[in-house]
């Protein structure tokens, strides 16, 4: 596995200086940020995560005030008391993107914003607290109990939040895989363990986020 300094040195080389590096990585939100975030907000980003997923995000952006209105400000105590029939008549409401199982995830998804809130004092202190050396351990947490988290859906939606946090994409897959990492993308504990701690191996030596890790490795694979 390479160190932190060729992936530097690569990105350095593909962007001509390092202003025009930094300007292109991005920061994510401190503690505190994520910890003010309200638990509607945390519930609203987890459900546009889930209905962008295979579908043009300008798309559903635009849809999305329609969607606020629809689920209560995504407020989790009253989304989470929405019944089957409720959910039923969404199917007719043309402003919205009528995909019946993406609809019924938000109730459900509020019951897991409203568990953590219970066990943690709330979905941001739970995102804020947990260390970004173990991410894959909470990307696991809300594929399990959340619904349509699974893939990639989960570190994206931590990345919309400001959660640091890097993300398998394809390219990121493919440099893992250049480098032996890993050989496909890592769904098994083992292969997930692998991208772990290459990701701590590189912030070690940096001091990076990884989320700037991520885009920095994704950006050695050649297009």
């Amino acid at each position: 596995m390479r160190d932190y300094s060729w992936m530097y040195e690569f990105c350095l080389n593909r962007f001509g200086s390092q202003q025009a590096l930094e300007e292109r990585l991005p920061v994510p939100a401190q503690a505190d940020a994520l910890r003010s975030m309200t638990d509607d907000r945390y519930l609203s980003l987890m459900a546009l995560r889930i209905f962008r997923a295979g579908l043009k995000h300008s798309l559903v952006d635009a849809k999305w005030p329609a969607f606020e209105e629809a689920f209560f400000r995504f407020d989790p105590d009253k989304v989470v008391l929405m019944s089957g029939e409720h959910i039923e008549r969404l199917m007719q409401d043309k402003r919205l993107i009528r995909h019946l199982g993406k609809l019924r995830s938000v109730p459900r998804n509020a019951q897991l914003i409203l568990d953590l809130r219970k066990e943690y004092g709330g979905a941001g202190e739970m995102i804020a607290s947990w260390p970004i050396i173990e991410i894959v351990g909470l990307w696991q947490v809300l594929t399990r109990r959340g619904s349509q988290l699974g893939g990639l859906s989960a570190p994206r939606y931590l990345r919309m939040v400001g959660k640091d946090t890097f993300v398998p994409t394809n390219d990121v897959v493919a440099a893992l895989a250049a480098q032996k990492i890993v050989d496909r993308v890592p769904t098994s504990q083992r292969d997930l363990a692998a991208v772990q701690d290459a990701f701590n191996h590189w912030h070690e030596q940096s001091g990076r986020p990884m989320c700037q890790l991520s885009l920095m490795l994704a950006h050695t694979v050649n297009h």
